[in-house]
């Protein structure tokens, strides 16, 4: 397995269909139904905030993105909304998004979200995503890496806690849970050695 920086236009439709999926019940509300959602998504999928898998043979097993001040892997502002959704529609959507929200943390390199092909899981590519987003905030001078784990992706979370990730914060959605599909969050730590 390798990973690398960035990914192809023809890889740009399976990764926004792998987004979705790893995302789409937080999402679901806001960008769905799937169709449309991965339809709005696609194009704003930037290479320049993503690190790719690929197995021996090429093929795309898991992608991480990261956020800096100059994008994000999926990168898009309310006019994009509005364009897709309609006034009314992007302007809500702007605003409930916009709840999710993470600023960047200047002293640590955020993680914009790590998802992993179903067929891939369980072999090892998130690890080696994250090993790959450590040595990119290592890279950039950064010395700890942080991200935030939603309550109920007890797998994932377990992942990050045996690459050294530790809880230093807990979120609360309260209300919001109707909309976004979960109660809470965790943000974790890495710092780097």
């Amino acid at each position: 397995m390798a990973v690398s920086r960035g990914f192809s236009e023809a890889e740009r439709g399976r990764i926004a269909a792998l987004y979705w999926e790893a995302f789409g019940a937080k999402l679901g509300r806001t960008l769905g139904p799937g169709d449309r959602a991965r339809a709005f998504i696609a194009p704003r999928l930037d290479p320049d905030h993503a690190l790719v898998a690929r197995d021996g043979l090429g093929h795309l097993t898991g992608v991480a993105g990261f956020k800096t001040r100059s994008g994000a892997l999926l990168d898009f502002g309310i006019a994009d909304l509005v364009g897709s959704y309609g006034l009314f529609g992007g302007l809500w959507r702007a605003t409930a998004l916009s709840l999710l929200e993470r600023d960047l943390d200047n002293a640590r390199f955020l993680v914009d979200g790590i998802f992993v092909a179903p067929e891939a899981r369980g072999r090892g590519v998130g690890s080696d995503l994250i090993g790959a987003l450590g040595r990119e905030a290592l890279a950039r001078g950064y010395s700890a890496v942080r991200l935030d784990v939603i309550d109920g992706n007890d797998r994932a979370r377990r992942l990050y806690e045996r690459r050294g990730f530790e809880p230093v914060a807990r979120a609360r959605t309260g209300p919001l849970r109707h909309l976004f599909g979960f109660d809470g969050a965790t943000t974790m730590v890495w710092t780097l050695r």
